[in-house]
């Protein structure tokens, strides 16, 4: 076929001005590096457009704080202290206006974790526009943070590298890794934490030690590009702190119990926020019905009337965080008065549409209340007085132990107040509030993710539909009906024949009653051929102890049973539990009764089966000629 000439000029023709991203692909197959050395080399460009974008982002916060806090308080101030709560308020309304004119500032980074593996991203990336309502936020006073955007700054820069170049799903989770380890990096100027943050929040089991020095690159070239452009001081400026005594410590756990519970409080405050401003709580229904470009100044309505009397609640509250760390006369009532407020008002903040981070104010929660705690132990218990620290060791500790179990990252609440305050002597109480902290946090409130086994089976792309459709599959579903059995006297050569004919992986074993006594598998015989191969003279001689083996001295005895009429991801999570690949399946009534056995391959095409079966519904009512059945 012969084009014509207008199109085939469309065909010939290069664009005039080819796009970055034509650009970068054009050089890369251009030169044909290794893909190591490309994921490096956009390491180092996640973390340079990182760093300089969290760098502008502090500028801005800076800039709009100037001009609300100081040049438009200058002007209405003299009208009254009452002004103050305007400024709060007139962040809400533009906040909402940058809410009504675009609708959506883009995905969160639990979204964009959940596209890394294998979700589909509904919503655009807005990087730019969301660095913008969070610095108007956070200079207007929202009782936010400034990392949650600067991780989601890095994680966009790296999500937008991996959507230009079309990499494998492995690679984008790694390139996003870096994103979010170089924004917590430039955000806190603190490397070491936000690449142990990459690890323990974004790529969790999934990473490699390959994959960590793409991390660690990007990290690093951040985290300079931002000390070049903020300066290197630590965040916060602290007195030395030092340890009185070694019977000190088990008042550390409990500050690590108190944190614990502070943290339930601040985590679940936030989401009953969300779901009041959203219409879902009795009593606030009438919330969903206010259109939602107005939340934001419902939301700087109320942070401004509370701070008109504890103005410490307002923005970031590093000022009074670091007042609280070089031990300023803070009364017992005001600390315990700033915790109840300031976890009211970021609960408020974050439900009602402000844009920022949560770490922020989870240490601002830590400080009051590891002061509180001080204070109270002192007045308690006055004869432990001098042997204890002062209230600003309980205050960095209680920053980071609020702060693990409110994000649930130990390792990076721990490192990362290592790199704030840069004294090693405060790590050993440390590490005892914090492990406490978490651990009581997952035993009240514990972390389910449906998809952790159904991972480990192949099935990690499943969107959160189809995972829903799994949940309900029984095991008799799943099973085998007629699984091989052997008696439990054969010989292992003869069991080794029998399973290689038949192609099977497992076997049960029974005795002569036929009462299932062990489980078989291939592995079980290979370590029994491999151990007479060690222990015999000649390739073909056997010893006589080893030949004499029989199924019963080889097989599993210790036995976990699945019910037939069971869910299958109950099955699933005794199986991965223990590391089983296969479980015998018997009746509850009659335990002693096989009818069937488990097996992971069969698992995971029983899954994916029920996912096209449901997928197959839409479609039968305009099919009606099919002769596929659909079986409920």
């Amino acid at each position: 076929m012969i084009l014509p000439p207008t199109q085939l000029r469309k065909v010939t023709e290069q664009p005039a001005f080819p796009t970055p991203s034509a650009r970068l692909a054009y050089l890369i197959n251009r030169f044909q590096p290794s893909p190591e050395t490309v994921v490096l080399f956009l390491a180092m460009l996640i973390g340079g457009g990182t760093g300089m974008g969290i760098v502008t982002f502090h500028y801005l916060i800076q800039l709009i704080h100037k001009l609300m806090l100081e040049n438009l308080m200058g002007q209405i101030g003299v009208w009254g202290a009452w002004t103050l709560a305007c400024v709060p308020t007139l962040g809400g309304l533009i906040v909402g206006l940058m809410r009504w004119r675009t609708q959506d500032f883009g995905p969160e980074l639990s979204s964009l974790i959940a596209a890394s593996e294998g979700t589909e991203i509904r919503r655009p990336l807005r990087p730019v526009t969301k660095m913008l309502a969070a610095s108007v936020s956070l200079g207007s006073g929202a009782s936010l943070g400034p990392e949650g955007p600067s991780v989601e700054i890095g994680a966009n820069f790296g999500m937008l590298f991996s959507v230009i170049l079309n990499v494998s799903q492995e690679r984008q989770r790694l390139l996003l890794a870096a994103g979010a380890a170089a924004g917590l990096a430039a955000g806190f100027n603190a490397p070491i934490a936000g690449v142990f943050f990459a690890l323990e929040v974004v790529m969790a089991t999934s990473f490699a030690t390959s994959g960590v020095s793409v991390v660690l690159l990007a990290a690093v070239v951040a985290a300079l590009i931002a000390q070049i452009g903020l300066g290197a001081q630590p965040a916060f400026d602290l007195p030395v702190y030092q340890v009185r005594s070694p019977l000190e410590l088990p008042l550390y756990l409990g500050l690590g119990l108190g944190a614990s519970l502070v943290s339930l409080a601040y985590t679940q405050s936030i989401r009953l926020s969300k779901a009041c401003f959203a219409g879902k709580v009795p009593g606030f229904a009438f919330l969903g019905q206010i259109p939602e470009p107005i939340h934001p100044i419902i939301g700087g309505v109320m942070i401004g009337a509370v701070a008109l009397h504890f103005p410490q609640i307002m923005g970031v509250g590093y000022e009074t965080v670091e007042a609280m760390l070089q031990d300023v006369e803070f009364p017992l009532y005001l600390l315990v008065v700033l915790l109840v407020v300031k976890l009211v008002m970021t609960a408020i903040s974050a439900g009602s549409g402000f844009i920022g981070g949560l770490f922020a104010p989870a240490m601002f929660l830590g400080a009051s209340f590891g002061s509180a705690y001080a204070k109270v132990l002192a007045v308690a218990f006055p004869a432990i007085g001098d042997q204890m620290a002062a209230p600003p060791a309980y205050a960095m500790v209680g920053m980071a132990a609020v702060l693990a179990g409110s994000v649930r990252a130990p390792l990076t609440s721990i490192l990362m107040l290592f790199e704030l305050t840069r004294d090693y002597r405060i790590v050993l109480p440390l590490m005892a509030a914090v492990g406490l902290s978490v651990w009581l946090v997952e035993r009240i409130k514990p972390t389910f993710n449906s998809n952790s086994n159904l991972q480990q089976i192949g099935l990690s792309e499943l969107k959160d539909e189809q995972a829903e459709i799994v949940q309900h599959i029984l095991v008799e579903d799943a099973m085998y009906p007629c699984p091989k059995k052997l008696p439990a006297t054969l010989g292992v050569l003869d069991a080794a024949g029998e399973m290689i004919r038949d192609r099977v992986r497992s076997a049960l074993v029974i005795d002569q009653a036929e009462q299932l006594v062990g489980i078989l598998s291939l592995e079980d015989i290979n370590r029994a051929l491999a151990l007479w191969q060690t222990y015999s003279n000649s390739p073909t001689e056997i010893p006589d102890s080893l030949s004499s083996q029989t199924l019963i001295d080889i097989c599993t005895t210790e036995i976990l049973y699945a019910w037939q009429d069971e869910l299958l991801s109950e099955a699933l999570d005794r199986m991965s539990l223990r590391g089983l690949h296969q479980l015998p399946v018997v009746a509850r009534d009659k335990p002693d009764r096989i009818l069937g056995l488990l097996e992971r391959e069969q698992i995971a095409l029983t899954c994916n089966l029920a996912v096209t079966r449901k997928a197959l519904l839409h479609y039968l009512p305009i099919l009606p000629t099919t002769d596929i059945v659909i079986s409920h």
